[in-house]
């Protein structure tokens, strides 16, 4: 089953566990305080990827109807949850990557940023 067909509750604890493997190395303390981060990472992640898709079907735009003959067009409601769970979603992943161990220094000498490691895995 891909995660395309796995319900959103399946979808949000798969990646609920992929984010409890980054930081299963945490001592027992630290872990207890990031698991309700961790769920609103997880959460946010999966409600941001189905954002994506209705604001890529549907556009960025809606039409709208006032009263019987005003019609126009606004910013999709969407959108503007989009915008502000990207806000709160990137918030949260710094949060989380505060509890990481520092990286040290990467590949080509240059300080590794723990946000962006996160982000790519």
């Amino acid at each position: 089953m891909t995660s395309k067909e796995l319900s959103k509750d399946g979808r949000i604890k798969k990646e609920y566990n992929r984010l409890k493997r980054i930081f299963k190395g945490l001592p027992k303390n630290q872990l207890t305080s990031v698991q309700s981060l961790m769920n609103n990472a997880a959460f946010m992640a999966v409600t941001l990827e189905d954002l994506q898709k209705a604001i890529n079907e549907n556009g960025v735009i809606s039409k709208y109807q006032n009263g019987e003959n005003q019609w126009g067009t606004k910013k999709s409601p969407e959108v503007d949850v989009y915008n502000t769970m990207i806000k709160n979603y990137s918030s949260v992943v710094k949060q989380l990557c505060d509890f990481l161990p520092d990286q040290g220094i990467g590949k080509n000498g240059e300080k590794q940023d723990a946000l962006m490691d996160f982000i790519k895995s």
